[in-house]
């Protein structure tokens, strides 16, 4: 076989709720690099809360904030900030909507103050993995700051929660030529919706290309593991998109191939049955 280059998204795919990494997804990760495969992370979550469980698995490189950090090591390849008067632009259009916003930045992440109350009361769909993992972030008691302490010098991405859909896609007007919007699952009951905005051409995917690139590598030898539609364009430019079990049905759609759920080791099973551990 190929040496492949594998790229692991986090929350509802290498770990569930936030929970340590299971003995078997730890054996996956190393026996694919033992067996000379390179192993990366591809997460929508920015440098600061990858926590050290995480990254003590061991990994050849990392894609942070769904495409706009990526390194190797310690070399960081790219790393794209949205500009402040950008930020301030998209929060005044999700605000006037009465939306609710977590900016994420190099530094941590920063929330408006009523976004926790409205997390708190939310029930979150079993193929929502962001939404279950910002609310074990406040259980947890991991350290978000409220936006008044949000220092105003740009930041990697916005998520936003909203109570009602109808007010996410008025904003599409203002905001949707400029960024894709990652909606996440959500039930017929839900009572909060959430999702982020992504700039345009600036992905999980083109993080996915940069890494290749820097290794000389084929997309082709590509293999990419997601859960959620922050992992859409990551699914479309791997080599093989393998969706979990448990991931929202849109992207099961664009995915090559489903695997077993998040907390039944899906990766693990998956390895094995691709030979690559």
């Amino acid at each position: 076989m190929n040496r492949k280059l594998i790229f692991l998204d986090i929350d509802g795919t290498l770990v569930h709720e936030m929970k340590a990494p299971s003995l078997h997804v730890k054996k996956a990760v190393s026996g694919a690099r033992a067996n000379g495969h390179k192993v990366f992370l591809c997460t929508g979550r920015n440098m600061p809360i990858i926590g050290p469980d995480i990254l003590e698995l061991g990994f050849d490189g990392i894609i942070a904030s769904a495409g706009s950090h990526v390194q190797v090591g310690e070399h960081v390849l790219f790393d794209r900030l949205l500009d402040e008067a950008v930020i301030q632009e998209c929060l005044a259009v999700f605000h006037a909507h009465g939306m609710y916003c977590r900016i994420e930045t190099p530094q941590g992440i920063y929330t408006d103050p009523q976004m926790e109350d409205l997390l708190k009361s939310a029930s979150a769909d079993p193929a929502n993995s962001e939404l279950i993992r910002m609310q074990k972030e406040i259980e947890a008691g991991i350290a978000i700051q409220t936006y008044d302490q949000y220092p105003h010098n740009g930041a990697y991405k916005i998520c936003f929660t909203s109570r009602d859909l109808a007010s996410v896609e008025k904003t599409k007007k203002y905001l949707g030529g400029r960024f894709v919007y990652a909606v996440h699952a959500y039930a017929d009951s839900s009572t909060c919706f959430n999702g982020e905005i992504i700039p345009k051409g600036i992905d999980k995917g083109r993080g996915i290309r940069i890494i290749c690139d820097y290794f000389h590598a084929s997309l082709e030898d590509t293999i990419a593991f997601g859960d959620s539609m922050n992992d859409y364009e990551m699914m479309q430019t791997a080599g093989i998109g393998v969706a979990m079990g448990n991931a929202c049905e849109e992207l099961k759609k664009t995915a090559d191939t489903i695997c077993g759920n998040v907390w039944e080791d899906g990766i693990y099973y998956e390895f094995r049955k691709m030979n690559l551990a």
